[in-house]
């Protein structure tokens, strides 16, 4: 064991240019961080920079530096897809054939309401892929005049619904998406996750979504590198949705995040002052919710400048013996057509004091790399993709 305590940070969404095969998803010319940077007349991300951001990818004020403080380098995506569990499972070494079912186009078909409807006697509001602050402006005041459910979706694979904490009852809305979960196990409409969202407020205007979020997600198909690493009494600590996505598998201990800020806080705290072995996996999910779906490129620029100077906050805490790997999950170019994530290469960043950086790695053919990396760091069992990049960080 070379490092003591891994960091591993998404930045959910920050995709570097479009995938070879980048056509068949309809995502030609997608580059989510040089668009924005370009959108914004650039980006202001000095401590970005000097790791080597701009070593990697032509991103409008961020240049080139002379001597990246990290290791740098692009990875591919092997799975089919382009949504958050496929590329947060095939960066702990799984390979996905057949995409997530989404419905994104067309919303759920009639059969799967009709059973919905049925199996929870209220009737159903939405069905459509949308913002889930919109939505709720949209039907919330109905919602609490009649109880029916408010059921939409987005780009991932996904059921979400929206329900008032206090007129539906947040237990109801549990309830109603225990049920759901249920339904959509069925092969032709197996969804990644059903997702309570649970909202607050008397009218529009005041409707706010609450910390009491919900996800039932599916298990991985298989054993990642989390369940290596827990099985080898390792630490496994999320921070954000990692817990979701996974299904609480190969997890040790969690902290859930109202935001990207209270992610990068609770994992700043974690660096200072916990003292582990292992893993602590963290997802920013804000960049892609907040901004990349909303196709909001001044918000995503500022919420990437908030986040680095966070990152120049943490910096100086990490040990000889830590290593800090950023990287991403997809691409959701704001200004790209529609509203959907974009099929883009990752990026990895690969820092620790103890390493000279300033190497450029090769591109990896699939983001499984950075779990083959880690699980070699640990010396557990070696997933079935991805080789390691541990020596090539020397």
């Amino acid at each position: 064991m070379k490092f003591k305590r891994i960091f591993t940070i998404v930045l959910d969404s920050v995709g570097v240019g479009e995938l070879p095969d980048a056509k068949a998803y309809n995502d030609e010319g997608a580059d989510t961080l040089g668009h924005i940077a370009h959108a914004v007349n650039g980006l202001d991300l000095p401590h970005l920079k000097s790791l080597g951001l701009g070593n990697l990818h032509p991103i409008k004020g961020v240049e080139p530096v002379n001597h990246p403080k990290a290791n740098y380098g692009k990875l591919m995506e092997a799975s089919l897809g382009k949504d958050t569990m496929t590329g947060h499972w095939e960066m702990m070494g799984l390979h996905i054939k057949e995409p997530f079912i989404t419905f994104t186009e067309t919303g759920f078909p009639d059969e799967l309401i009709e059973e919905l409807k049925s199996r929870t006697g209220y009737e159903v509001v939405g069905n459509k892929s949308a913002s889930g602050t919109e939505i709720i402006d949209e039907y919330g005041e109905h919602h609490m005049l009649t109880n029916d459910m408010i059921v939409y979706t987005s780009a991932d694979s996904v059921l979400q619904i929206a329900a008032h904490e206090e007129t539906f009852g947040l237990d109801n809305l549990i309830k109603v998406c225990e049920i759901a979960r249920d339904i959509t196990m069925k092969p032709e409409w197996k969804l990644g996750r059903v997702i309570a969202r649970p909202f607050v407020g008397a009218k529009v205007g005041e409707f706010k979504r609450t910390s009491n979020r919900k996800d039932y997600a599916l298990k991985p198909f298989e054993p990642t590198v989390l369940d290596s690493l827990k099985n080898a009494q390792l630490d496994v600590i999320s921070i954000g949705k990692i817990v979701d996505i996974f299904d609480q598998e190969g997890i040790t201990e969690y902290q859930k995040t109202k935001s990207n800020f209270d992610g990068m806080e609770k994992t700043i705290e974690i660096v200072k002052n916990k003292d582990f072995t292992g893993l602590c996996f963290v997802n920013l999910v804000d960049f892609d919710a907040l901004w990349g779906h909303r196709r909001n490129p001044k918000g995503y620029a500022e919420e990437l400048e908030i986040f680095d100077k966070q990152l120049g906050e943490l910096l100086p805490h990490l040990k000889a013996d830590d290593l800090l790997i950023l990287t991403s999950d997809h691409g959701n170019d704001p200004t790209h057509h529609g509203t959907d994530h974009t099929r883009e290469y990752i990026f990895q960043i690969v820092y620790s004091p103890s390493l000279e950086g300033n190497k450029q790695l090769e591109v990896a053919d699939t983001f499984a790399s950075i779990g083959a990396t880690i699980a070699d760091n640990f010396e557990v069992e070696l997933p079935k993709h991805g080789r390691s990049y541990l020596k090539d960080y020397q």
